[in-house]
């Protein structure tokens, strides 16, 4: 699973100061605390999974671990506080991926380390996919870059030592109905003649873990 794709790459979160953005009901920084992390911050602006967040915290009662139901642009501007920051599932989102990323930046101390998990597309520099109204039955995907290109994004904002540390198409073995989650799932967002396509034609869903350092 994600989590585990991402482990093997990152630096020790050992004593680091760690912020989660777009965290959902604060998973992820459960895990960055079993990996010894000093304070792990989570931010999302769901109501939902604050709620969720705060009945685990009710019986997990950790300090180190907090929860903001807020976006990205409610952080204070150049903060420079963290040591690393996790924005996984949130880039295709952003009507503008440059000033998200940006606003990571902003959120990581010099020589802090971003870990950014995103939708790719096959190509060269340069290229990214916009799709025209939907992709995989989602309304709000705006930008799907190429990992030469979202390399490109992230150096000219100012991150350096830039790699990709995994990349996997997504499968309906992670993505599924189960007994918590009876809604569509993604074998419903693929053409149904073809898993390599999304419903609407476009390349089906593939992840990236992009890795970069902050200057």
């Amino acid at each position: 699973w994600k989590w585990q794709r991402i482990l093997p790459h990152i630096s020790s979160l050992a004593g680091r100061k760690v912020l989660d953005v777009g965290g959902g009901n604060g998973y992820h920084g459960w895990r960055m605390l079993e990996q010894k992390a000093a304070q792990v911050i989570t931010i999302d602006p769901t109501r939902l999974f604050a709620m969720q967040f705060h009945i685990m915290q009710r019986y997990i009662q950790s300090p180190a671990h907090v929860f903001f139901a807020l976006g990205l642009e409610a952080m204070p501007e150049n903060m420079r506080y963290f040591d690393s920051v996790f924005s996984m599932g949130v880039l295709y989102h952003r009507r503008s991926p440059l000033d998200h990323l940006l606003a990571l930046k902003s959120c990581l101390r010099p020589e802090g380390e971003l870990v950014l998990e995103t939708l790719v597309v096959n190509g060269p520099k340069g290229h990214s996919l916009i799709p025209d109204k939907r992709y995989a039955k989602m309304r709000n995907v705006w930008f799907i870059p190429t990992v030469a290109t979202l390399t490109q994004w992230l150096e000219r904002v100012g991150f350096y030592d830039v790699r990709c540390v995994d990349i996997q198409q997504t499968t309906v073995a992670e993505q599924r109905r189960t007994q918590w989650m009876q809604f569509e799932s993604l074998a419903d967002f693929l053409d149904p003649c073809d898993h390599h396509l999304t419903i609407e034609g476009h390349p089906a869903p593939t992840r990236a873990v992009m890795i970069a350092t902050a200057r």
